[in-house]
């Protein structure tokens, strides 16, 4: 497929991935059962997009079954480390791909996949690097590790073509400091997807959360 260009519009028609929504979950899923009345509960508490990490077996199938059964979900892959995962990820339906960090190998993968991507980035040297590449929208990960909004905020000015998904240690408290700044367009996070939510299966509570994160815009 043809590269995708950098800030492409997500499968949603609804302009950049970043402005979809002001928190992405980032879901670590063991059981692809628990996948689609995860992203039901998440989309109806006003979170849409959701991305779910390949660190398990189940990940890819439970990117297959958003896709199938809640529609209205945009579904992505995190932690994509090799072109492999990535095509795989695009082929069960994934609709955007982010990644801890990136080689030259790894983002043409991703690119050469035709779905928006949020290359990782940590240093300015990366952000200059990608932006030499025509990328402009990127994960910052880990956040609060690298920096935090303070280390954000410092790059607005000298680089200020590159937009940000900050991920890494962000929780609602933290998450008004990073939305507030020019370059940053959403956050990730996993305080709307508690382990003990997942695994009592209930819904209901992570719906009431995915509700307090979409208020956070503004």
């Amino acid at each position: 497929m043809a590269p995708s260009p950098a800030g492409s519009v997500p499968p949603s028609g609804s302009g950049s991935l970043l402005d979809l929504a002001p928190v992405i979950p980032v879901v670590v899923l063991d059981d692809a059962a628990d996948a689609a009345p995860l992203a039901r509960a998440l989309v109806e508490g006003g979170l849409p997009v959701v991305e779910v990490t390949l660190r398990t077996a189940a990940a890819v199938d439970a990117i297959r079954a958003i896709t199938e059964e809640v529609p209205e979900a945009v579904v992505g892959a995190g932690t994509v480390l090799t072109p492999e995962q990535a095509e795989e990820a695009v082929d069960a339906g994934a609709g955007f791909l982010v990644s801890p960090g990136w080689t030259d190998r790894l983002l043409e993968g991703m690119r050469g996949c035709g779905v928006p991507v949020l290359p990782g980035v940590s240093t300015a040297s990366e952000v200059i690097a990608l932006l030499e590449r025509g990328v402009t929208e990127m994960k910052f990960f880990p956040a609060e590790p690298a920096g935090g909004a303070p280390y954000l905020s410092a790059l607005a000015s000298p680089l200020p073509r590159a937009r940000f998904c900050p991920t890494g240690g962000i929780d609602a408290a933290r998450a008004p400091r990073y939305l507030a700044l020019p370059n940053v367009g959403c956050v990730g996070g996993t305080w709307m997807v508690p382990g003990d939510a997942l695994a009592a299966r209930d819904w209901s509570r992570v719906r009431r959360l995915a509700e307090g994160a979409a208020a956070l815009r503004g």
